[in-house]
Order: structure tokens, then sequence, then C-alpha cells
């Protein structure tokens, strides 16, 4: 019943606190009135009582009924209907360009790095429900996954089916990797356009120079963050098959080329990251989140219903009642 009911001025129901002051009074003032005859006895008298004599105290009633009203009315009762209208003013177009080589099948992240990030990635793209996303796969060569598109569950059934083949060629290629995902944006009618360019090793493979991608990039006005992936020293690498098709693992040295990481980064007007765990790789994708915000305009419109007119009305109808009975049926009582 008073769902999305506001009182304008809310201070006024102190006014309240004279309805049991007025009863206080009330009770007094009718103990005074009340006149008294002591006698021995009464049996000379007929006593008799008139219903309507019982009931004066209805006029009272109906009056602090009324006043009760109208302090409520005072207060301004009002219905409130919020509409929102939200736009997106900003939009912000990223392509994610993931390394897919055999050694993201390393271990020293969990359950390795592959599957590590594609969590994490999930829980960023879930978190941009208003920008476009695209994702590159990358490895000797480098293909597009997903074009960009505003379509989450695209995206997302994308991310999932991505994993190591052997259909794409071996090796690194961080410059195709970066090329593609300009590609993809340079026709981009956003405002700002990002790559997230991730990658656990150094550039050994590719027809594209990574810093003639970056060049590109630049040229494009696309930012680029740049993430190394991997912890610090050793890690837990496939190095090859076993007989039976599955990888042999070894303990290798972890090699990311931090340097040029870095510069495309910082030619780009982006940042690098370097992530030993699955803790911080999350914590990047989180910071990334929070430098390339969405600006999103909101307009909210209040439709307010005034809901004391009433109350005013039914105070005063009871008022006119105490009234008319005062002068009418309670007139030899009062």
């Amino acid at each position: 019943m008073f769902e999305n009911i506001e009182f304008l001025n809310k201070e006024l129901f102190w006014l309240l606190l004279l309805l049991p002051v007025a009863i206080i009074w009330y009770v007094f003032k009718h103990n005074q009135q009340t006149a008294e005859l002591k006698i021995s006895s009464i049996k000379g008298f007929k006593v008799s009582s008139s219903f309507w004599s019982k009931f004066r105290h209805l006029l009272f009633a109906l009056r602090l009924i009324a006043l009760g009203l109208l302090i409520v009315a005072l207060a301004r009762p009002r219905s409130v209907d919020v509409s929102t209208k939200t736009k997106t003013t900003r939009g912000i177009d990223i392509v994610m360009a993931i390394d897919v080589s055999a050694s993201m099948l390393a271990k020293d992240l969990r359950p390795n790095r592959l599957d590590a990030l594609k969590a994490v990635a999930a829980d960023f793209i879930k978190g941009r429900p208003n920008d476009r996303i695209g994702l590159v796969e990358y490895a000797g060569e480098a293909y597009t996954k997903t074009p960009i598109t505003s379509d989450k569950s695209i995206v997302l059934r994308s991310l999932r089916d991505i994993r190591y083949n052997t259909l794409i060629q071996q090796g690194t290629a961080i410059g195709m990797g970066l090329g593609t995902s300009v590609n993809r944006l340079k026709d981009s009618k956003a405002k700002s356009r990002v790559v997230i360019l991730l990658t656990d090793g150094v550039n050994n493979s590719g027809a594209v120079d990574p810093k003639t991608a970056s060049i590109l990039a630049i040229d494009n006005g696309i930012k680029v963050y740049t993430i190394g992936l991997g912890t610090n020293g050793m890690a837990l690498s496939p190095i090859g098959f076993n007989a039976n098709g599955s990888f042999r693992y070894s303990r290798q040295q972890v090699e990311i080329d931090e340097v040029l990481l870095k510069e495309i980064a910082e030619d780009t007007g982006g940042k690098y990251f370097r992530a030993t765990n699955n803790k911080k790789l999350a914590e990047i994708y989180k910071e990334i989140n929070k430098l390339e915000k969405t600006e999103i305009e909101e307009k909210k419109y209040y439709n307010y219903e005034e809901k004391y007119r009433p109350l005013v009305l039914l105070g005063g109808l009871l008022l006119l009642l105490e009234l008319i009975l005062r002068n009418t049926i309670f007139r030899s009582f009062v």
C-alpha cells in the first residue's frame, strides 16, 4: 500500500505528539466538568441511562482522527515513479590478442597458463556490457577468432573454444598478433580503441615485425596494453610428445621479451603488466578494466503523484460530521 510513497515534509509528523496531549487534556477536562452529588441512598430515584449520552465521546474521537489525517496530509505524501534512461556516450572497442603457443600449457599458473587466462578474460568480458570486444589467436601466425561485436555470448563462447592445437604454425609471432588486432580496429568508429596483447614468450616467428605493428597502432590511435604471462625463473613446460600423444613436461626457463612489451605499451599510450600467478593475472585485468572506463550518461525521470488530497477531504468530512452531531443529536449532552 505504501510502496513508493514518500513524505515531503517529514518533520511535521512531530505534530502527532499533540494527539496524546489532547487525549490527556480531554480526560482531565471531562473529570473536572463532571458534577457530583452525594446522597445516602438513591432508592427513591429512577435510574435510567441514555444511549446517546454514552456515545458523546464519539465527537472528540472524530475530531482527533480528523486532526491526525490533516497532520499526515501536511506532511505531503506522494508516490514516486522513477524511470531511467541510459545512454552510452563513449564506447570502447577492445581486441584481446591471445598467445596460444604450446608454452601456454605451462603449469606455473593453475591449471595452466591458457586456462587461467580464459577464466580471467571471461570475467573481464562480462564486466564490459557497453563495449564491443573481439578475439585474436596467434602462435607462429595469427587469425581473427571473433570480430569485434557487442554480443558477449558469442565472444564468451569463442573464448571457451580457444585451446592449443597443431593447426596453427608453432612459434610466437607477437608482431602478427598485434598487427591482426590493429587491422580489426583501424576502421572502428569508436572513440577509444584498445588492444590487450598477452604473451608468455619472445617474438620468434611471423612476417610482421612487432615494432612495425606498434607503429601501425600509433598511426591509427590504438592503445595497447601488454601482459607478460609466466612466473619468474623455471616453469613446468611442454617439451614434446609421449608415445601415447600426451605432452611430455620438463622444467624450463621462462623467457619473456619484457623490453619489447614495455616499448609497445609505452609507445602506444598503454601500460605493461607482468602476471606471475593466477591472482596477479586477475588483478591486471581488473586494473585495465578501471583504466578503460566507458562513459555512460544516465537520465532519471521522476513522476510525482500527490496523495494528500484524499486525507484532507476525509479529515474535513469528519470535522463536518462532528459539527453536525454536536449541534443535533448530541446537543443536549455537550
